[in-house]
């Protein structure tokens, strides 16, 4: 596995019962999975040599994040070693543009959206995405740096996550910093939603494939703070929909393993896709507690074309609740506190160093009474972030 953060780690925990021997590759020795799998080689996975030295003697190789050059997981497929997912599936979650291409081509709902080359382009996107509105164009003060059809999110093609590299900008101003990064920018309406879903599969390459229940995800400052799954209130057709739509993506792209879809829940009852992972993903961390099989073992399955284990949840509700860095760098006797007062608690923490605002572990509480595993989980956490203290 190329990667050395929590997902990785995770993954390998759900190998062992598998009896999968881990490789890792990893940045340094403290990094969350590098603390826990015995066969670690430290190096730069942007460097092709590195790369092939790491995967001589592997079976197959497989990420936790997407940032490996494409032409260097093209030249390893060349060199006869199983990449899974594939370069050409996986440069659609490394960049936006080609993913938003992708889509569109195979009839995907997507947010308007289009590249644009300079902040005096978002401006005309702006005005497009008003006039496709059947509004009139108008431009108000500065000499027409306003469009009505702002905001519009601005986002790097390739390098974002948790909300890094995305911008919502209100006027022409503000549509200049994206473009600092000197790499093409994607601009995208931006959508009118009730809530954010997300639509979990697994796929083999002998072309099975399963589907976990659709969930709600609660983004807070770009990053996930909450799930719960399956999504409260939601039209079984339309959770069906999200369900088809994400196996049909997995399929026409040739994804292997596992693909988390992000989407936009739309006030008139429309689902549009937001984000692709092919990889673990946040959205599915309540599987470890809360699903038959968890999303990190079924994704090793995936990869080993493994025949796939059942995606059924365990309980009427999970919920899972990250737990992020807060002002009190050493959280084991919050740990303690939280594992003795509620011990249905399902703590997962990633062996991190405690920063505020970062993703150090995360809670997850199953049941039949949705209120209560949600207060259960979001006590615990704010308990071992310090934002309360009983």
């Amino acid at each position: 596995m190329i990667g050395g953060g929590q997902l990785a780690r995770m993954a390998h925990q759900a190998g062992i019962p598998l009896g999968v021997r881990f490789k890792l590759l990893a940045d340094t020795p403290q990094d969350s999975a590098a603390q826990v799998v015995s066969d670690v080689v430290l190096g730069d996975y942007r460097d092709l040599d590195t790369l092939r030295r790491f995967a001589a003697g592997c079976d197959v190789i497989t990420f936790d994040h997407e940032h490996v050059p494409t032409e260097h997981l093209r030249a390893l497929e060349a060199d006869g070693i199983a990449v899974r997912p594939g370069p050409e599936a996986l440069v659609n979650a490394q960049d936006k543009g080609v993913m938003r291409a992708k889509l569109d081509s195979i009839g995907v709902p997507c947010p308007r959206h289009r590249i644009v080359a300079d902040p005096a382009d978002v401006t005309a996107f702006a005005n497009e995405l008003k006039a496709g509105r059947g509004e009139a164009l108008s431009a108000e003060g500065g000499g027409g740096r306003r469009a009505g059809g702002y905001p519009v999110v601005l986002k790097t093609v390739r390098g974002g996550y948790d909300g890094k590299g995305v911008w919502v900008v209100d006027d022409e101003q503000e549509a200049q910093a994206p473009f600092l990064a000197g790499v093409p920018v994607l601009a995208e309406e931006k959508v009118d939603f009730v809530r954010e879903l997300a639509a979990n599969v697994v796929r083999s390459p002998s072309g099975q494939a399963v589907a976990y229940p659709v969930v709600e995800s609660v983004q807070e400052n770009g990053v996930c703070a909450e799930v719960t799954a399956p999504a409260p209130d939601l039209d079984p057709a339309l959770s069906d929909e999200a369900q088809q739509l994400a196996l049909r993506i997995a399929g026409d792209l040739g994804i292997v393993g596992h693909l988390a879809v992000e989407l936009f829940q739309t006030r008139d009852g429309r689902i549009l896709v937001n984000e692709l992972a092919m990889r673990p993903h946040n959205s599915g961390h309540w599987t470890q507690d809360g699903a038959a099989t968890s999303q990190f073992e079924n994704h090793l399955r995936a990869v080993l074309d493994l025949p796939l284990g059942d995606p059924r949840p365990r309980a009427k509700w999970t919920v899972m609740v990250n737990v992020l860095g807060g002002e009190y760098p050493d959280m084991y006797h919050a740990f303690l506190h939280c594992m003795a007062r509620d011990p249905g608690l399902r703590i997962h923490m990633y062996g991190k160093d405690v920063k505020p605002g970062r993703k150090v572990g995360h809670v997850n509480v199953f049941g039949d009474d949705l209120d209560d595993v949600r207060e259960r989980a979001r006590h615990a956490a704010a308990y071992l972030r310090g934002t309360i203290t009983e």
